[in-house]
């Protein structure tokens, strides 16, 4: 099989495209500038020159492959590039989507846990699946990422009706290795590189990023047409989370709860930031707000239909502080 892959420079997607030729599939990734180095070395992969909104070059690209896996996005978690977010994710969306509905191609979209409902506290039965109902009281702040990836969803969601073969995964917080901007190893780095006394009071859903891109290869060889499927993992409070990274940085623990208080001061502060530079700090209310709340989630479905798995956490952190260490080292002082 021959698979079309975008966001092949990715986190979740440079793993799904080094999963894909582990298997022998024939790989084809979308970029629109040449990789920086390291990221497709020794992989045996077409690189195909182009952006998500580039319609020929997309409808080209899908009709010379037997699958579609949409892994690119753009990913901001503030109040500002709105409109730059619709335009790559939901209109990028819309291009790829399209293409595969002409072509009658299966097609994967990943989406983020952030579509979905929040968890309403911390009893077992709150913990949100595919069937969770979305209303005011659980639902995600509407920042530029959750706005435009739910506008994504729409886009795939909406052609299901005329044909489009399709299905979409919701992944947690993913950690692991070949994390090359960085992603998510961008909080194992500030960990690691100064102390961080205070900790969100939240809690996120951590899974490994190779137990979702073998999720994700799953839903396309298997899953039912237009199901969701939540490839998520260990429901931990950020305290927990960022213990026993420190642990395993050789730094202390965060002992202060980043409280009301502290998240309206941090969020002045960002906004003071932001006017200053022009562009808006990633220390920003929306980001705040999220850190504060409960992202657990409940794979059940994936597990049942798909095979998906996690493997322990301790495990995933132990390869993700690995992997940060060998490839961003610490600038000496």
């Amino acid at each position: 099989m021959k698979v079309l892959v975008t966001g092949g420079t990715g986190f979740l997607g440079n793993n799904i495209v080094r999963k894909l030729v582990e298997r022998g599939d024939r790989v084809a990734v979308l970029v629109r500038d040449q990789p920086p180095a390291g990221v497709f070395d020794a992989l045996d992969v077409e690189l195909i020159r182009g952006g998500l909104t580039d319609e020929a070059v997309i409808d080209a690209a899908v009709a010379k492959c037997d699958a579609v896996i949409h892994s690119a996005a753009l990913i901001h978690l503030g109040w500002s590039r709105m409109e730059e977010s619709l335009r790559a994710n939901r209109d990028g969306t819309a291009t790829i989507a399209e293409a595969a509905w002409r072509h009658r191609r299966r097609m994967a979209l990943i989406a983020t846990v952030s579509t979905l409902p929040l968890c309403r506290d911390l009893s077992r039965s709150s913990i949100v699946d595919e069937e969770t109902p979305l209303d005011a009281a659980n639902d995600q702040i509407p920042c530029a990422y959750v706005v435009s990836k739910r506008a994504s969803v729409a886009e795939v969601t909406r052609r299901l009706d005329a044909g489009l073969d399709a299905v979409i995964v919701h992944p947690g917080f993913m950690l692991g290795p070949w994390d090359w901007k960085p992603s998510s190893g961008r909080m194992v780095l500030a960990l690691r590189d100064r102390f961080i006394p205070h900790c969100p009071t939240g809690g996120c859903s951590v899974c490994d990023v190779r137990d979702v891109a073998d999720g994700v290869l799953a839903a396309i060889d298997r899953g039912t047409r237009g199901k969701h499927y939540i490839l998520a993992g260990h429901n931990v409070r950020y305290r927990e989370l960022w213990g026993e990274l420190a642990m395993r940085l050789g730094r202390r623990r965060p002992v202060l709860p980043l409280g009301p208080l502290a998240r309206a001061l941090g969020g002045g502060v960002g906004a003071i930031a932001s006017r200053w530079s022009g562009e808006e700090s990633e220390l920003n209310s929306a980001a705040l707000t999220l850190s504060s709340q409960l992202h657990w989630y409940n794979s059940a479905l994936a597990r049942d239909e798909l095979g998906y798995s996690n493997r322990p956490m301790g495990l995933t952190l132990d390869d993700a502080v690995t992997w940060v260490n060998a490839n961003f080292p610490k600038k000496k002082s």
